[in-house]
């Protein structure tokens, strides 16, 4: 959960930072970083009920099946476990 925190710091000061740099205006480098996370949580939720749905996994894995997309290839499945060494 740290580093989820963490993280998240990061990319709310790499937001500022960035519109800040591009605008020089302190007020549009708040508001982009407040707003952009809130649109990409609701973004997220919609885009994880999509992916669940089972007519989406069905047309992916026909998909990675016609391209040759395997396991160990960029396929792996994200909710498999990490293992950090």
């Amino acid at each position: 959960m740290a580093k989820t925190a963490v993280f998240g710091v990061i990319h709310l000061a790499i937001a500022f930072s960035v519109t800040y740099a591009l605008t020089g205006n302190v007020w549009a480098a708040s508001a982009v970083t407040l707003v952009e996370p809130a649109v990409n949580m609701v973004a997220h939720y919609f885009f994880d009920k999509w992916w669940g749905d089972p007519a989406v996994a069905a047309r992916f894995q026909a998909w990675a099946a016609r391209v040759g997309w395997r396991q160990g290839q960029g396929g792996e499945d994200a909710r498999a476990p990490v293992v950090v060494a």
